[in-house]
């Protein structure tokens, strides 16, 4: 940097040596950069020329010479120290000598460098705002970079509401004519004020001029009362419309039936019909008790145990019978009775449940849709329980069964299973206390009061719900055959016999974590245990390769830990396994000493796998690696792969469409995909529950979708239209349990609906 100073014009006093206000190395310094150059001063010189002689002094005579030496003070002597402050006090009038100072880091520029202009543009621009800003965009499903706006690059330093209107502004209008209305109002009480003045100093006056002072007073008075008419700013508006004509609509009906009935009423009339109605209840009992007999005939469980386990249940059925107040009418009849309460407290949502249809899916890009939220199944019972499992009855659309039970293996305790009603939200119908954690559980398809429970300590129970008791009417022991680890899945199964018809013998298989897949056999008096295959582990790197599990054997030791399974609809005897390994088996019950094919999809444990109802060749299955795939049992390569994000609870099939799966992972979210509309993408992604959500499961008939929680809550969830674009003529199930026809007819469309889509991909 370099600055020009301007000479300093010294003194006389300073010739010899010119100081600056700084110290004296800095005068030496300075002294080397700058040259000055002494120049008299003008005062100076003008000073010099004041001291000549006065030539009138040389013309005055003697006399005069002496009176001038009187009149004239004497100087006196001046002294050093005087001198010096006249000195000191010139140097601070002077202006301070300048001195070039040059950094060391100074650019070496040229005179042509110097000269040129360097153009700053001054931008609104931000420095400090961040240009590389990322959003989500819900519309694309996918982050996109979101630059600064306009606004963004704003900043306000001060800001200050005025009170200042415009004149010509509506607002500053209005406020004029208020102050003018105010004004006139005001001068309108003053001239009353007058009015009322003048009336009464009248009186004093004489009458001619008193009237002409009435008079004035009078006009006054009369144009100021003119002037502020409307002082409160008050418009009053009146319309007249035509009224509409009355029309009166009458209709003519038969009247009802009316019929005459008398009768009196006495003690032995009274006990007469509560006679009569004892009786029909002991007919009711007897034909019960018949049937129940030939239950247990069917089920060859008639014996000596059974008989004396049912007495005592009879005989306390018949003293609660003869109780009026603890009856089963009185029961049936409180029943009803809470079920319509619970109706009439929630209409709304019942109503919804049967009406209701989102319009909003007409709007919604791509075909997406929604879930509605309708009741929430809980009791305290069930509290900080996980729901284990769900299943629906295969007669009654409205009840379901829930297994509770806890997938931590450090915080075991009792299980509990709760049969629900849509027609009654507040309570279960039944509750079965179980003394370990419930797992699993399934209704016979043919007798749906039997209910197979499988329990986290191996335990295999079977229950008969009507019969309303805790104490289960068949259970595994280890004498017949018990699993020594958790029971993951269990499933009543009909095996055929050679003439094509069904065994009429109560039968059902469950897979353990003991790398067992076992037959239960109901016969007299306990369950029999037949192992149906034990899995082993399998190499992993021999699963890359077909037929090389039959061809080599394995080099690894023991038995694989079984999670899932699921039995074929067509190929009776071909079913599924899949492992806590990821692995998964195709297996079959005629060769179970080993497998038919296996698959290698899954990095961790396989968590559910299900066959299409509707093709036979396609299953789904989905584990704790956040995927969820589709398979052919014909390839070894999954045909559709979906990334869920997050551990992925149950997966399972639509009863109604062959296209159509739902899904529900741990992060809250019910993920519903639809084949047929998009192969990539779910059609709905919705988050229903703060907690971790581990089963779900379709009704068969209605549009409804229940999925439990790991806090022991069940959600029931409404379909949007746009979810059940695959249902082809009818509501869920009820136009295809119309007939077989009907049924046949159904299941040959879905089906082709699938096989084109494989065609597709």
């Amino acid at each position: 940097m370099v600055l020009r100073s301007s000479k300093s014009v010294p003194t006389p006093k300073q010739n010899k040596a010119i100081r600056s206000p700084a110290s004296t190395s800095d005068v030496g310094k300075s002294s080397k950069t700058s040259k000055v150059t002494p120049v008299s001063s003008p005062a100076v010189s003008t000073k010099k020329s004041n001291r000549r002689k006065d030539p009138s002094s040389t013309s005055r005579s003697p006399q005069q010479q002496q009176q001038h030496h009187k009149t004239t003070p004497k100087r006196r002597p001046t002294s050093a120290a005087s001198r010096n402050s006249r000195r000191g006090s010139s140097d601070a009038l002077e202006e301070p000598l300048r001195r070039v100072v040059k950094p060391e880091n100074q650019l070496q520029l040229t005179e042509k460098e110097l000269e040129e202009d360097i153009t700053r543009i001054l931008t609104g621009d931000d420095p400090n705002l961040p240009q590389n800003v990322c959003r989500f965009s819900f519309k694309d499903k996918c982050y996109k970079p979101d630059p600064p706006g306009q606004g963004d690059n704003m900043a306000v330093h001060f800001s200050l509401e005025g009170c200042s209107m415009h004149v010509n502004s509506d607002e500053g209008k209005r406020f004029m004519a208020e102050q003018e209305a105010a004004a006139a109002a005001e001068a309108a009480m003053q001239g009353e004020e007058t009015l009322h003045d003048g009336g009464e100093s009248s009186d004093s006056v004489d009458d001619g001029n008193g009237a002409d002072v009435a008079a004035a007073s009078t006009e006054m008075g009369s144009s100021l009362k003119g002037k502020a008419k409307n002082q409160f700013n008050f418009s009053e508006r009146a319309s007249q419309t035509f009224n509409n004509p009355l029309k009166s609509r009458g209709a003519n009906t038969e009247p009802p039936l009316v019929t005459q009935y008398q009768n009196d009423v006495s003690q032995w009339k009274i006990y007469d019909s509560y006679r009569e109605d004892f009786l029909v209840n002991q007919k009711m009992l007897e034909k019960q008790f018949h049937e129940d007999k030939l239950t247990s005939v069917m089920l060859d469980n008639k014996n000596e145990t059974t008989t004396t386990t049912s007495t005592p249940s009879t005989r306390s059925s018949e003293q609660r019978s003869l109780d009026t107040i603890h009856s089963e009418t009185m029961a049936n009849a409180l029943k009803i009775m809470e079920r319509l309460v619970n109706q009439n407290a929630q209409d709304e949502i019942f109503h919804d449940f049967k009406y209701y249809e989102d319009k909003g899916d007409e709007f919604r890009e791509h075909g997406e849709g929604v879930v509605m939220p309708l009741w929430t199944f809980a009791t305290t019972r069930t509290n900080k329980k996980h729901v284990t499992s769900l299943c629906w009855n295969p007669r009654y659309n409205d009840l379901f069964a829930v297994g509770y039970g806890s997938y931590d293996y450090l915080r075991q305790s009792s299980g509990m299973v709760c049969c629900f009603s849509l027609k009654n939200t507040s309570y279960p119908e039944y509750i079965i206390s179980v003394e370990s954690g419930v797992m699993c559980l399934d209704f016979h398809p043919q007798h749906p009061s039997l209910l197979a429970v499988g329990c986290y300590d191996g335990t295999v129970l079977v229950y008969d719900i009507k019969n309303r008791s805790n104490k289960p009417i068949y259970s595994s022991c280890p004498r017949s055959g018990k699993h020594s680890d958790p029971v993951w899945q269990i499933c009543w199964r009909q095996d055929p016999t050679n003439n094509g018809s069904y065994s009429k013998e109560f039968k059902f298989y469950s897979i353990s974590s003991d790398g067992k897949v076992a037959n239960w056999l109901m016969s007299k008096n306990e369950l029999k245990m037949e192992p149906v295959m034990f899995l082993k582990l399998v190499n992993p790197d021999n699963t890359k390769k077909e037929d090389s599990i039959l061809e080599q054997p394995t080099s690894l030791s023991g038995l694989a830990g079984g999670s899932c399974f699921d039995f074929n609809t067509k190929l009776e005897n071909l079913f599924l396994v899949g492992t806590e390994e990821g692995h998964i088996h195709e297996c079959s019950k005629a060769y179970s000493g080993q497998y038919i094919k296996s698959y290698d999809g899954h990095h961790m444990g396989v968590h559910t796998i299900q066959w299409n109802p509707f093709h036979e060749d396609i299953f789904i299955s989905c584990s704790a690696d956040w995927t969820v795939k589709i398979w052919d049992h014909n390839s070894s390569q999954c045909l559709l792969h979906f990334d869920l994000g997050d551990d992925v609870g149950d997966v399972c099939w639509s009863p109604y469409s062959s296209t159509v799966f739902a899904a529900v992972t741990t992060d809250g979210k019910v993920h519903v995909f639809d084949l047929a509309q998009n192969k990539r993408e779910p059609m709905c992604s919705q988050k229903v529950d703060k907690r971790a959500l581990t089963k779900a499961a379709f009704n068969r008939k209605e549009f409804v979708l229940i999925v439990g929680d790991d806090i022991g809550r069940v959600i029931s969830l409404k379909l949007s239209p746009n979810l059940r674009k695959g249902m082809e003529g009818g509501g869920g199930g009820e136009g295809v349990n119309e007939g077989e026809d009907n049924s046949s007819s159904y299941d040959a469309n879905q089906r082709n609906r699938m096989t084109k889509l494989l065609a597709s991909i």
